[in-house]
């Protein structure tokens, strides 16, 4: 079985007329299905670029890219929508709700430009179910507007997970959170991986950090290094934003 990420020697540059910022550098990493695996350092070290590298957002300037096994170098953009929206799910740290919709439609909204087109009651049945699982079946019909913070995260995760991704890339998922609505959404996050979800995330709060399994630092876009992390000491949340 192919790894779900697998990136050799990749690196990025960012050009202007007179300046070349490098990004990223030489970056080689290997993510296994079912793995929770955290990214940290300072910023401006290349965190966020590498998972939009990651989640097809941005092309790498060098190096191969391999998701689930397909090479994703030479895809032209309408296949990489179609790889992305087939393998990957995103949390940001901004809810990237719209406002205009009501809970429901906004997690609904990546089975809209699925191929081949969903019925609405296959569309319902998955948006409900995942809706379920994050606790807001009760809220379908609320705007974003009348959630908390913490619940609209919990809807962005909802919209991740409708098309069923084989890795979810999250980044700094609870930055725009209070304490406790943070570690409520930590907890969740945790219970996917459980459930067998893969993860990747970013986040610069040492605490969350130490949930995944593996931990990468990254410094001036390069990879310092991996520690696993056993069991015993991997933190956990509990309670609901």
């Amino acid at each position: 079985m192919p790894h779900i990420i697998e990136m050799k020697n990749i690196g990025k540059v960012f050009e202007t007329s007179d300046l070349q910022t490098h990004a990223l550098r030489n970056i080689n990493l290997v993510i296994e299905s079912g793995e929770f695996v955290s990214v940290s350092g300072p910023s401006g070290c290349g965190k966020s670029t590498l998972l939009s590298i990651m989640g097809l957002l941005e092309t790498a300037s060098s190096g191969e890219y391999l998701l689930a096994g397909q090479r994703v170098d030479a895809l032209s953009f309408d296949q990489s929508a179609e790889l992305r929206n087939k393998h990957i799910g995103f949390i940001f740290q901004s809810f990237n709700l719209i406002e205009s919709l009501n809970v429901f439609d906004n997690a609904a909204l990546p089975l809209r430009y699925r191929e081949p087109k969903m019925t609405a009651e296959q569309v319902k049945k998955i948006v409900l179910n995942c809706l379920d699982k994050v606790g807001l079946s009760h809220r379908l019909t609320h705007r974003p507007g009348e959630l908390s913070g913490g619940q609209q995260q919990r809807v962005a995760i909802a919209r991740a997970l409708v098309t069923q991704p084989s890795i979810l890339l999250i980044d700094e998922a609870t930055g725009n959170l209070d304490s406790k609505s943070g570690d409520a959404v930590m907890s969740l996050i945790g219970e996917l991986h459980q459930q067998g979800t893969t993860i990747c995330m970013v986040t610069h709060d040492p605490r969350y950090a130490d949930m995944a399994a593996r931990q990468i630092k990254l410094f001036d876009g390069e990879l310092l290094g991996s520690a696993q992390i056993s069991r015993s000491n991997q933190t956990q949340f509990n309670g609901v934003a």
